[in-house]
């Protein structure tokens, strides 16, 4: 962890013993202890006292949440449960964020994305959940607490409960905000003037002549990144209904939340509508029914986020600045480039700019925008569950629930005809396509507790049993061709087209089936001696059928050890729990069948007439011992209250998968297209979590200050016995910039390393090895001196090591409050440390791609620098196109997230409306970010899919607005 980041933690440490020792002082809190309400947090199927949990379980309440302006109700969780990593996808308005708890547990993304389960409900996702509607978010964290979802647990469980109805009268809350979002950053690149020199000084060094001949009668020209960056709006209104008497209670929302990106917003925006109907029904004194229902509907659409090969973002990275946004003096380009009759006109009948230069996918951003105009995507999301519990023999409950998941989404897109360069144009015909898909998900669970008391003796038991149907789902997509229109607002399907002009598919999903059985036994005896066991059966369709059925136990242990009659009472620890505890979860997060191997056509050959015959091939090679992966999970912990208003937390936990599902290397001989499965994996997580929180209360003032600190190791400890890695990332030319090894860490980078840059000739000739060969024969002055690592002689692809790690070794998150008579006032900032990015936002392969103003601190002459290289276009030497350090940059920050201030009208105010609570507040988000990389934003969660979860690698990321808001929450 670098100084920078050391101060910030200095920072956090300042902020939260100044709380403690201002606090010394102070009145006693006045809350008789014999009236405090202990604290309940939800288990997996139940609650349970805080005091008596004895896993690793963290849970954030709607009061932690309910004032963060958050686009997808996942991103509220950052920075506030030690252990859990949550990094925003992008800044584009929608996106989802990428959330791991404890680390990295398999190699592909999708396995490592925890389980939701909202109201007992197990989601995929909980994006379409509305924030308001959230009463608690608990985060099952180890394996003891996370075993009672067996095989679905290995990459950790989030449990979302959402807000039911209350006994009372009616009330209704509105809570609403409005506010707008800039750029909290842009990137130093060249200007027109700037560019041409660099651009001449490549040419001469290379032996050329140079292009431009008075580089200062450019000026600055074309700012790329001002033609796509703007102010973004963002807004949100939520109502809420609730209300019940002895028998009934009932609670409804709905909510708009409207979000128009920094970056082109009318290509780049996201709307949802949300409807909540929750109800409960005692019918009995014995008998309770209930549901839940929720509704979202969403409109979106999208740039490329972190993508290198095209999209408006890399562009403007990219795009040198002698270019136009729109040609106004054709004396300044080509004339004859401009000849297409499909090239892009402004309103005014202008054609945008088309470098002639800066080519492949790079195009002009505004020409860009308006392809993509009138394109959208959808979704609509039906989710509930129906619930009955009867109560009988005193101490049974047995409960049953239907939940269900119904799913719409799709797509419309019009693409028409265009030029926007030589390398990017569609000139032959227009299309309008439309993509309509559909998924339904149901289960049904059935679970008998029995609890009682006998004497210091408490005791709780559950058995369960759950049956699972997934993927149940289909699509089809419709595409027309030459459609007699030109723009996107006359696009219909409607004209009456040739039969040759149309393309129609569909298809259907491989269902998903799995069936469970469940049990627990949580005891106490008189609230000082803690133990939780539970175990769970888990049969899945995904495996063959010796390998159906997996088992996942677990136990763990807590003592209370201040309710012992030897434990002294003292003003300094007053409360201390020492808890631990080892389960054995599972992870089947892979398509169906791929244990099987399935004959498919392709494989034509011709008989003795030379008749071509339609044959038929085995996909793959097949794997009936195929079977879960298993993580096993060790957790030790101890939880303190000191001082009567301090608390700590600590836990080491060490995790371990073992069996890792990938797909295996085979030699092309053995004559099938894909590659077969195989468990062939282990890797390592541990770490040290720490969470600690203050306090307080006076009369007219109140001080809550919650941190946490977090470390993760993380080791890859075994691949299939003939390789020692494979590799993940790679970036256009340059190949693989990161791999999967043994020994380190997950996605770590791999390359070579310089020891500094050749300053004259002399230093190129002396640089040999025992023989007296040179080392680097095509080196010149100005070039990197790269490293023979490996003492071999000479300078190749054995000379790459291990340049550090995408995964942060640290995170951490601080939480203010303060309330002071009628105002309030919150502050949080969260981080993280030890990571690398690799920063790859210019192109490799368009050699006058535009550069960032790191450039101009090049070699230029001896004693000029010795840590940039010259400019070359050739680049005989490599600088630029071998994967080293020099791509490489911290990605330490601290960021300053949330910043609240709050008043609240006084009662006898609000009072004469008939309302009973007025607040209003204004708040920044993203407000500052300290840190030392210069990409656009530190935060950066990557590109992942199906197969691989990679990180850490920038492609012009899109960057997490700076965004100011005014609000108001009213209750009535």
């Amino acid at each position: 962890m670098n100084i920078r980041v050391s101060r910030s933690l200095g920072v956090v440490a300042v902020l939260y013993f100044t709380a403690n020792f201002s606090a010394q002082t102070s009145v006693q809190d006045t809350v008789p202890k014999e009236n405090k309400i202990e604290e309940v947090i939800v288990i997996g199927y139940g609650t349970q006292k805080k005091s008596n949990v004895t896993g690793a379980i963290a849970s954030i309440k709607a009061s932690d949440i309910e004032n963060i302006p958050a686009g997808k109700p996942e991103q509220v969780l950052q920075g506030r449960a030690a252990g859990v990593s949550v990094v925003t996808n992008s800044g584009q308005p929608g996106a989802a964020a990428t959330v791991r708890v404890r680390g990295i547990t398999s190699f592909g993304a999708g396995s490592n994305s925890p389980l939701w389960v909202v109201d007992g409900i197990v989601v995929d996702n909980i994006g379409w959940l509305n924030q308001s509607d959230i009463e608690s978010m608990e985060v099952l964290k180890d394996g003891a607490s996370s075993a009672i979802y067996g095989v679905s647990a290995a990459k950790g469980v989030i449990l979302v409960t959402t807000k039911k109805g209350k006994k009372g009268k009616l009330s209704l809350s509105y809570n609403g905000f409005y506010g707008f979002s800039n750029a909290a950053k842009k990137i130093d690149l060249l200007d027109a003037t700037q560019y041409a020199n660099i651009i001449n000084e490549g040419f001469v060094n290379d032996g050329g002549a140079p292009r431009y001949a008075n580089p200062g009668s450019l000026g600055r020209g074309t700012n790329w990144q001002d033609a796509i960056f703007g102010t973004g709006e963002k807004s949100s209104h939520e109502i809420s209904i609730t209300g019940g008497n002895e028998k009934s209670t009932y609670y409804t929302s709905f909510g708009y939340f409207d979000q128009a990106g920094i970056v082109m917003s009318d290509i780049s925006y996201y709307k949802r509508i949300n409807a909540r109907f929750n109800s409960t029904h005692k019918v009995t004194d014995f008998l309770t029914l209930g549901q839940t229902f929720a509704y979202t509907r969403t409109k979106s659409q999208g740039i490329s986020a972190n993508e290198e090969f095209g999209g408006p973002l890399a562009s403007a990275v990219n795009l040198d600045p002698t270019t136009p946004v729109v040609v106004t003096d054709w004396s300044m380009v080509d004339p004859s480039g401009y000849t297409n009759p499909y090239i892009i006109r402004d309103s005014e009948g202008r054609p945008y700019g088309i470098s002639r230069y800066v080519n492949n996918e790079m195009t002009n951003p505004q020409a860009f925008r308006h392809l993509q105009q009138g394109n959208y995507n959808w979704s609509d999301d039906f989710v509930g569950n129906v619930f009955a519990e009867l109560k009988f023999l005193d101490h049974f409950t047995f409960k049953t629930s239907l939940n269900g998941k119904k799913s719409y989404w799709g797509s419309r897109t019009f693409t028409p005809k265009y030029y926007l360069s030589p390398n990017f144009n569609n000139t032959s015909f227009n299309s309008l396509n439309k993509v309509d898909e559909n998924k339904f998900e149901w289960s049904m669970e059935n679970t008998l507790t029995y609890q009682n008391k006998f004497g210091d003796h408490n005791i709780n038991i559950m058995v369960g049993q759950g049956v699972y149907r997934y993927n149940i789902a289909g699509g089809a997509s419709l595409t027309y061709s030459n459609l007699p229109i030109d723009n996107w607002q006359d696009a219909s399907f409607n004209f009456d087209i040739p039969q040759d002009d149309i393309i129609a598919k569909g298809w259907d999903g491989i269902e998903t089936r799995k069936a469970s059985y469940f049990g627990r036994i949580i005891y106490d005896y008189a609230d000082k001696y803690l133990f939780t066991g539970t175990i769970r059966r888990d049969g899945s369709s995904k495996f063959a059928t010796n390998q159906h059925w997996g088992t996942f136990p677990s136990m763990s242990l807590g003592w209370n050890v201040h309710k012992e009659n030897f434990w002294p009472e003292n003003k300094v620890v007053n409360n201390l729990k020492l808890r631990g505890g080892y389960g054995v979860l599972g992870n089947d997060e892979m398509d169906n069948f791929r244990f099987a191997s399935f004959m498919v056509s392709g494989s034509n050959y011709t008989n003795s007439s030379n008749n071509i015959i339609i044959g038929y091939a085995p996909s793959t090679l097949e794997n009936p011992n195929l079977k879960w992966e298993q993580t096993s999970q060790l957790n030790i912990a101890a939880d303190l209250k000191l001082f009567n208003n301090f608390t700590l937390s600590a836990d080491w936990y060490k995790k371990k998968t073992t069996d890792i599902l990938r797909q295996i290397n085979i030699p092309g001989y053995v004559g099938v297209p894909n590659l077969p499965w195989s468990n062939v994996g282990d890797m390592e997580n541990s770490g040290l979590e720490l969470e600690l929180g203050y306090k307080k209360n006076w009369e007219d003032f109140s001080i809550s200050v919650n941190g946490n600190f977090a470390t993760i190791k993380n080791k890859v400890l075994r691949l299939e016995d003939d390789i020692d890695y494979f590799n993940l990332a790679s970036f256009q030319t340059m190949g693989a910039v990161s791999r999967v090894a043994v020994g380190q860490p997950y996605g770590s980078f791999y390359g070579q390393t310089y020891s500094g840059v050749f300053q004259n000739q002399t230093q190129v000739d002396n640089y040999v090895n025992a023989n007296g060969v040179k080392l680097l024969p095509d080196a010149r002055p100005g070039d990197f001196i790269w490293q023979d690592n490996n003492g071999d002689g000479k300078i190749d692809d054995n000379d790459k090591v291990n340049l550090g790690s995408s995964i942060p070794k640290y995170t951490f998150g601080l939480t203010v409050n303060l309330n002071y008579k009628n105002f309030d006032f919150m502050m949080f900032a969260q981080g993280q440390a030890g990571n690398k990015i690799f920063q790859g936002l210019r192109r490799l392969d368009i050699p006058d791609a535009n550069y960032q103003t790191r450039i101009l601190e090049r070699w230029t002459g001896e004693g000029s620098t010795n840590d940039n290289p010259r400019i070359t276009r050739n680049d005989p030497n490599h600088n630029y196109s071998w994967m080293s350090n020099y791509y490489l940059q911290k990605g330490d920050y601290v960021r300053l997230k949330i910043i609240q201030l709050g008043y609240t009208l006084p009662q006898d105010v609000t009072s004469r409306f008939g309302m009973t609570k007025v607040r209003l507040y204004v708040t920044g988000e993203n407000v500052f970010t300290f840190t030392k990389y210069t990409g656009y934003d530190p935060e950066i969660a990557g590109r992942n899919n199906s197969e691989q979860d990679i990180i850490g690698v920038d492609r012009a990321y899109y960057p997490q607005a700076r965004t100011f808001l005014l609000g108001a929450n009213i209750q009535f």
